[in-house]
């Protein structure tokens, strides 16, 4: 028995039902055409089912945990630039789904979740995903500064509004010493 395939109109209702959290109509499409109908269907915008959910802050399982729309953003950035903690929460901790890389999607803006909270004034959801990042001391891109090993003395001179001269000499320990005033 193969199943129905879903009809535009059918697919637009299922997006307005995952949009405002209505379970029987999904439950209904699911019943009607598999849960495998739902992967593959798109908003205008290239939005999942998982980015209405996400948005509106209802929590549903999911495997489309790292899908991105047209402008790059997955459902983690649509939950973080509406505030919704728990939706973050789940995203990040599906069982089997990637965990806190999610994290580090950057969308069209070059902007990750945690920089959407932030720039939505999000505190709480800035505050989760900082605790939860991968802060490794050693990731990639990042290198310790550290001092050249031929630093030299720097010479300052400074002159004040009178026209007097002071001059010194800053060493790479961060020493000062006065080395002439005029």
């Amino acid at each position: 028995m193969s199943l129905a395939i879903p009809s535009d109109d059918e697919k637009d209702d299922l997006l307005l039902a995952c949009r405002y959290g209505d379970l029987e109509d999904i439950e209904q499409f699911v019943n009607k055409f598999g849960p495998d109908a739902i992967n593959d269907i798109r908003d205008h915008s290239g939005n999942t089912v998982l980015h209405m959910v996400c948005a509106n802050g209802h929590a549903v399982s999911s495997s489309l945990l790292s899908v991105q729309n047209e402008a790059k953003s997955s459902p983690l950035h649509w939950a973080a630039m509406n505030s919704h903690l728990s939706v973050c929460q789940k995203l990040v901790q599906h069982p089997k789904g990637p965990g806190i890389d999610l994290i580090d999607i950057k969308n069209a803006a070059g902007r990750s979740p945690l920089g959407e909270a932030e720039n939505v004034g999000w505190e709480e959801g800035a505050k989760w995903f900082v605790e939860v990042m991968n802060l490794d001391e050693g990731a990639k891109g990042e290198e310790e500064l550290r001092p050249a090993d031929d630093v030299q003395n720097i010479e300052v001179e400074i002159q004040d509004a009178e026209g007097q001269v002071a001059k010194m000499k800053i060493g790479p320990s961060g020493s000062v010493s006065k080395t002439d005033h005029s």
